[in-house]
């Protein structure tokens, strides 16, 4: 899986031509995945001012509004892609277009439904 994070507002931070570009850039990649056969699906997520985030106090669950104050970026989708190795996953979030204006990608296999192996 390919999660993809960034920073809240960057999008309306870029000029609609880099807006253009970058959602350009992210059709020609989810194109050459999906001819390839790589492509599992994926998905955006709301913004994240729409998150509710549930954590343990005390022994009994809590539920706040929105993400964790601390972070800076914020889980903003993901790509599942089914490659041939780690290395082609890794390819694939390095030309990722978010990772140019500050966001990150992290790579993470997926676990089978059979148990631990990945």
């Amino acid at each position: 899986m390919l999660m993809i994070y960034n920073r809240p507002g960057f999008l309306e931070e870029l000029t609609e031509q880099e807006r253009t570009e970058l959602f350009g850039e992210v059709e020609a990649i989810m194109t050459e995945l999906s001819e390839s056969g790589e492509l599992v699906g994926g998905a955006a997520l709301a913004d994240p001012s729409l998150t509710k985030t549930v954590v343990g106090r005390d022994g009994r669950p809590a539920v706040t509004d929105g993400p964790f104050l601390e972070a800076k970026e914020h889980f903003a989708g993901y790509v599942s892609v089914d490659c041939e190795t780690e290395e082609r996953a890794v390819e694939i979030a390095s030309r990722w277009p978010d990772v140019k204006y500050g966001g990150y990608m992290e790579v993470r296999a997926v676990m089978h439904d059979s148990g631990t192996e990945m």
